[in-house]
C-alpha cells in the first residue's frame, strides 16, 4: 500500500513538471528587476553604475550625467567632495557635494538635501531632481519603464544653415543664423564651374531684393555668408574635376574670386557621392589634395573653408576626416544619409557618425548637420541634444525653406544662436 502511494504521487509530480516546467513544490519564479537606465534629449546615456531609488528618491550617478552637460567636475579625495562648474547666463554656477552629507552649497549658499549624496560602485551618486535645479535641466522619473529622463537646457550654440532649393520663402531667417551657406553655383557635367542649372544656381532678383543685397544683409547683421559649390558624382563629374589637373585650376580660381567679388566670409564645399566603390585610396587622395589646394587660395584671399562631408558609417568611404580636417575650417557632418527622409534619422546611426568623426575632427571643428527633409519640429531636439552632449562647434540645418515656425520655435527652445 505505501509503495503504491508513493508510487502514485511520484507520477503526479512528474506529470506536473512536464506542464508546467517547474516541480510543483516551487515557488513561482519572481523576474528580476527591470534595469534603469537615463535617456539624455531621448537617447540612452552611457554610466558606469545604475541609478537607483532609495528613500523615494532616485539617486543618479552624478560624474557621468554632469560631463555630458558639459558640466566640469572636479572630487576631492581629501575632503571627500564633489565640486561641479558651469557658466549659466553668463555667471559661473559652482556646486559643492560631500559624501554622505545632506546639505550641498550652491554658490556659497547653504542647500539641504533629501538623501545625502552616496559612493556606490566608484560613483557618487547625488538625488535627481537637486541635480535638474542646479544646472537647469528638465530631470523626471518613470517608475513602469524604469527610465531617468533628462532633457539639456537652452545653451548657446553656434548655429548655420543652407540656403538652397526653394530657400527664398524664409529668407527672413537668414539672420537667424551666424552664417549661412549659399548654394548657388555647382559643377556641371564637364567638370566646370557654373551658375546656371536645375537645382543649385544663382537666382534672379525679386523685385530691389537681389541675391547680392541678401549676401550684404546676412555680413551686416554680423552672420557669416558662404558661397557653396555643390557638385555630384552621378555622372562622373566630380572624377573628371579631380583627375585634371587644369580644371582644377580654373574651378579653384573661379570660385575663389567668385565669393570675394561678391562679399562671402567663406566657400562651402558640399562634394557628394565620392567613395561608393573604386579605389578607395586613390578617391581619398585626389579629393584631399583638390581641397589643399582650395584652401591656400581661399586662406590668401581671407576666406574661411568649410567642407560638408558625407559620415563614415554612410555608404560613401571617398573622404579622409583626418587630412581634410587639417586644411578645413570647419567640417560639417551630414549624418542624414539612412532614412533617405522616410523618417527621422535613426539616433543611433548620427550617435555612432558623431563618433567615428571625433576621432580625427576636433570638436571645436565639427558641426553636425541635421536634414529637415526628415526631422521635424519635435526630432529636432534631439539631434541638438547629440551635439551638445559631444561638445561640438554647433549645428547646421539643410535647409532653409523647410524650417517652418514650430521647427524655428523647437532650436529656439533648445539653443541660443550665439
Amino acid at each position: 500500500m505505501r509503495l503504491s502511494l508513493k508510487s502514485s504521487l511520484l507520477t503526479a509530480s512528474a506529470a506536473l513538471l512536464l506542464v508546467t516546467g517547474v516541480p510543483h513544490t516551487s515557488a513561482a519564479a519572481v523576474p528580476a528587476p527591470k534595469p534603469i537606465g537615463i535617456l539624455l534629449d531621448g537617447f540612452p546615456l552611457p554610466f558606469p553604475s545604475a541609478p537607483f531609488v532609495t528613500q523615494g528618491t532616485t539617486m543618479v550617478p552624478f560624474r557621468a550625467i554632469a560631463e555630458a552637460l558639459n558640466i566640469t567636475v572636479v572630487w576631492s579625495e581629501k575632503s571627500q567632495t564633489v565640486t561641479a562648474t558651469k557658466m549659466r547666463d553668463g555667471a559661473m554656477t559652482t556646486v559643492v557635494l560631500r559624501k554622505n552629507d545632506k546639505k550641498a552649497t550652491v554658490n556659497g549658499t547653504p542647500q539641504p538635501l533629501r538623501v545625502a549624496p552616496a559612493a556606490k560602485n566608484g560613483s557618487i551618486f547625488v538625488p535627481l531632481s537637486f541635480f535638474g535645479a542646479q544646472f537647469g535641466a528638465a530631470a523626471s522619473w518613470d517608475g513602469p519603464s524604469q527610465t531617468v529622463s533628462i532633457t539639456s537646457p537652452i545653451e548657446p550654440m553656434y548655429a548655420e544653415a543652407f540656403y538652397a532649393i526653394s530657400s527664398f520663402k524664409e529668407v527672413n531667417l537668414v539672420q537667424s543664423f551666424n552664417a549661412v551657406s549659399f548654394g548657388w553655383t555647382r559643377i556641371d557635367e564637364t567638370g566646370n564651374l557654373t551658375l546656371e542649372g536645375k537645382d543649385f544656381f544663382w537666382p534672379q532678383a525679386a523685385g530691389t531684393v537681389t541675391p547680392e543685397t541678401i549676401v550684404q544683409d546676412a555680413a551686416d547683421a554680423g552672420g557669416k555668408p558662404n558661397l557653396m559649390a555643390v557638385a555630384m558624382d552621378g555622372n562622373g563629374e566630380l572624377t573628371k574635376l579631380l583627375h585634371d589637373q587644369t580644371l582644377q585650376a580654373s574651378v579653384i580660381e573661379q570660385l575663389v574670386a567668385l565669393a570675394a567679388q561678391n562679399h562671402f566670409s567663406g566657400i562651402t564645399l558640399d562634394f557628394e557621392g565620392l567613395g561608393l566603390s573604386g579605389d578607395l585610396p586613390t578617391i581619398r587622395e585626389s579629393y584631399t589634395s583638390f581641397v589643399k589646394k582650395l584652401d591656400q587660395s581661399a586662406e590668401a584671399a581671407k576666406l574661411k573653408l568649410t567642407l560638408a562631408l558625407h559620415p563614415q558609417n554612410s555608404s560613401y568611404h571617398g573622404y579622409d576626416y583626418k587630412q581634410l580636417a587639417a586644411y578645413a575650417d570647419e567640417i560639417i557632418l551630414m549624418a542624414y544619409e539612412y532614412s533617405y527622409e522616410s523618417g527621422p534619422e535613426p539616433m543611433k546611426r548620427v550617435d555612432e557618425a558623431i563618433r567615428l568623426a571625433l576621432v580625427d575632427v576636433p570638436k571645436t571643428k565639427l558641426v553636425l548637420g541635421i536634414s529637415m527633409g526628415s526631422e521635424n519640429g519635435q526630432t529636432v531636439p534631439d539631434k541638438i541634444g547629440l551635439a551638445k552632449r559631444y561638445g561640438l562647434k554647433g549645428v547646421a540645418f539643410w535647409r532653409l525653406g523647410l524650417l517652418g515656425s514650430n521647427t524655428m520655435t523647437a532650436i529656439q527652445k533648445s539653443i541660443v544662436v550665439q
